[in-house]
């Protein structure tokens, strides 16, 4: 288990929840030997009302996971990318918080099991919390927002039965042939991680960084672990899940305890608006620009991880969100499951409170402690307490406007989703790599009942490459089929309405 060092020896006074000294902590008030208890022990009510509400909901995805804190320093000069005050002097240093996490199970779930992982991270600057929100892997399963509570079920259990079910995962992935790419990384040892802090993480959406003079370009952040990112092997992650289901955690906890200092190198990857207009891969260099470091594990991991809440949103000026429908979604359902599970005052809990102070209109609500005095709520011309502005650039950016009209969307696959896919398989891999990987999805879509979802899935395979397909179709014991039959990527559409889709190299 953990090493765990308690060195804070408070001699704290055992006390009510209202601070009165409570002299016999397990004592509760009656009347008599064999009376019954009394409504008047407040400390005893008090208690076991608590308790029945200590928990609050889980993250509906994103449930399980682990978490420290650290920093963030700049290395590298990007002014010429950006105006964001994080960026503007070499060595700016930032403190940090970090929650990382599987993405399909509940709280109780094994930290081995074959998923994506989130990588969360805080980082609190001199002009707000700037939160990265990012995965481990830099593609995703949909480009289309409303697919993903869809998809997030077949990923859960089954109404009926309580259970997960095959069936489920493989009709989603076999509907929707976007996802080939992720499935194939997944599908990988990538989907199995040797812990926690040792794998890469990416923005996956585009962001944009932007100066004050109202230049910008696209940028896509990628974070490379410096130790590389350690995998398992399907049967060692299997092993682990019930052998230790919070091996993940412990890996963390127990290296920063031992001074083993995870640490990650800060990458960007941009391009103009122009080269998007021509854009075929955002295969383009890595840029460093800064390393993070976790090097303190929390005190209380409910106060300072689980309470932890994370959003794109949570942006700073000089960074600001692309047009990417996915990434506009989650701009909105992250600080609302927020005010869900921990309340409308989320932004006041210690853990998620900028190191700026903060002053706006927002008052009142449940558990609010940070109230703003007397200063007025609205924009007042009365008040000698008043309210200052940043000057603001007013820019367009031309490559985003809007032409005033409003349509219903619906990406289209064509071939150009299967090429980098393709070049996965083919050219990225070993052949060990390509083993497992047949191995790995062969163990999973076996478990499929329904021959026409693994038919309709093979057919995605096929037309990523016809040997990939045949070789899991000969592993399940079923027939091998043709390739899906899709548009020419001269079809494809243009990066301008779809800007946000990652497509980059795996490293």
């Amino acid at each position: 288990m953990p090493s765990k060092q308690v060195t804070n020896n408070d001699n704290a006074l055992y006390t009510t929840s209202n601070g009165a000294p409570v002299a016999r902590p397990y004592a509760a008030e009656k009347i008599g030997v064999h009376g019954p208890l009394l409504l008047q022990d407040f400390h005893h009510i008090d208690l076991l009302a608590h308790f029945n509400r200590e928990r609050i909901p889980e993250r509906v995805v994103h449930a399980k996971g682990a978490g420290a804190h650290g920093y963030f320093e700049l290395t590298h000069d990007i002014t010429d990318l950006t105006s964001a005050s994080l960026f503007k002097k070499i060595g700016n240093r930032a403190r940090t918080t970090i929650r990382f996490s599987t993405v399909g199970g509940e709280s109780g779930s094994a930290d081995t099991a074959r998923d994506p992982r989130g990588f969360a991270i805080k980082i609190r600057t001199d002009d707000g919390n700037l939160d990265w929100v990012f995965n481990n892997t830099p593609v995703f399963f949909l480009r289309d927002p409303a697919k993903f509570p869809h998809f997030i079920h077949t990923q859960k259990r089954d109404p009926q039965t309580h259970l997960k079910d095959a069936d489920m995962t493989w009709d989603y992935f076999s509907q929707n042939p976007e996802s080939i790419h992720q499935i194939l990384i997944l599908y990988s040892d990538r989907g199995t991680p040797d812990g926690y802090h040792n794998m890469h993480g990416y923005s996956g959406h585009t962001f944009k960084f932007v100066r004050d003079d109202g230049e910008w370009v696209y940028v896509q952040v990628h974070l490379r672990a410096d130790g590389g990112f350690k995998t398992l092997d399907s049967a060692t992650a299997g092993r682990l899940a019930g052998e230790n289901p919070d091996y993940g955690i412990q890996k963390l906890f127990e290296a920063i305890e031992n001074k083993q200092y995870p640490s990650w190198t800060v990458y960007v990857q941009t391009m103009t608006p122009e080269q998007a207009e021509q854009f075929r891969y955002n295969d383009f260099p890595l840029r460093p620009v800064g390393k993070i470091v976790l090097d303190e594990n929390p005190q209380n991991y409910f106060a300072e991880i689980e309470q932890a809440a994370f959003s794109p949103s949570h942006i700073v000026p000089g960074i600001e969100p692309s047009a990417d429908p996915v990434l506009q979604s989650r701009l909105f359902s992250y600080p609302d499951t927020h005010r869900h599970r921990l309340g409308v005052n989320y932004q006041q809990l210690p853990v998620n409170a900028p190191v700026v102070p903060v002053a706006n209109f927002q008052r009142d609500g449940a558990g609010t402690f940070v109230s703003q005095g007397a200063r007025p709520n609205y924009q007042s011309t009365i008040s000698s307490l008043t309210y200052r502005s940043k000057p603001y650039a007013d820019t367009e950016h031309k490559h985003e406007l809007w032409a005033g009209h409003a349509r219903a969307h619906l990406h289209e696959i064509t071939e150009l989703d299967f090429e980098q896919p393709r070049n996965l398989y083919t050219k990225v891999l070993s052949q060990s790599d390509r083993e497992h990987l047949i191995n790995n999805i062969a163990e999973a879509l076996g478990a499929v009942k329904s021959t026409e979802i693994k038919a309709r899935q093979l057919a995605i395979f096929a037309a990523v490459d016809q040997g990939l397909s045949d070789a899991i179709a000969k592993a399940i014991g079923v027939p091998t089929v043709q390739p899906l039959v899709v548009a020419s990527a001269d079809e494809a559409v243009p990066l301008k309405t779809n800007v946000g889709q990652t497509t980059v190299k795996v490293a």
